[in-house]
């Protein structure tokens, strides 16, 4: 089985990207492909709304001058997605929110193309705001016919400066536990998704 995590922070290897290499860490031990994408920093636009891939139904977005269409093409081979993004103002970054839109989009007029992966948002987090941010992100899961396993707490870890957030404990086992659980998750419907319900 394989894993995409998805890092919206501009920072390659700050906080978000920790974060999503701890949750990363259990799948690689349980034998899964894993890969980790920079989007933060990355040319992506948002949706302009033209619904052109309605009408196309092509799975692509119309729009190929920036990263989106490579992204999603790694998003609709994998079986788990993890989409991990810093904490600007309560939301998730500018880049994650253009994928999200997107993406979400684009798999949702093309049949529900997302349905049945196992999506899981992570957040790094300075102060306050996460539990939003986090929520942003699901509310693309849970439309999308996607399966969100929890964990031990909401997938958070908090720090400010780059690699704050290995002094989290609590987010840092989390982060693991996530990864288990995707593990698990993963075991446990691979033989059931060809009779997903549309």
């Amino acid at each position: 089985m394989k894993a995409l995590a998805l890092n919206g922070s501009p920072r390659k290897n700050g906080n978000t990207a920790t974060l999503l290499g701890k949750v990363l860490s259990p799948l690689i031990e349980a034998g899964w492909e894993t890969e980790l994408v920079q989007i933060g920093g990355q040319k992506i636009q948002g949706c302009r709304g033209c619904l052109k891939c309605a009408e196309k139904k092509n799975q692509r977005c119309v729009f190929d001058n920036d990263i989106l269409n490579g992204v999603l093409e790694k998003m609709l081979a994998a079986d788990a997605l993890i989409l991990g993004t810093p904490c600007y103002f309560t939301d998730m970054s500018a880049e994650m929110k253009a994928l999200v839109d997107r993406a979400g989009f684009v798999a949702f007029v093309n049949g529900g193309l997302f349905q049945g992966k196992i999506g899981a948002a992570v957040v790094a987090v300075g102060r306050g705001g996460a539990t939003h941010a986090f929520d942003s992100i699901n509310h693309m899961f849970l439309m999308s016919r996607m399966l969100v396993p929890g964990s031990s707490y909401w997938n958070m870890g908090y720090g400010t400066n780059e690699k704050d957030v290995l002094n989290d404990s609590y987010g840092m086992e989390n982060m693991n536990h996530l990864g288990r659980t995707i593990a698990w998750l993963g075991k446990a419907t691979a033989p059931h998704l060809a009779s997903f319900p549309a």
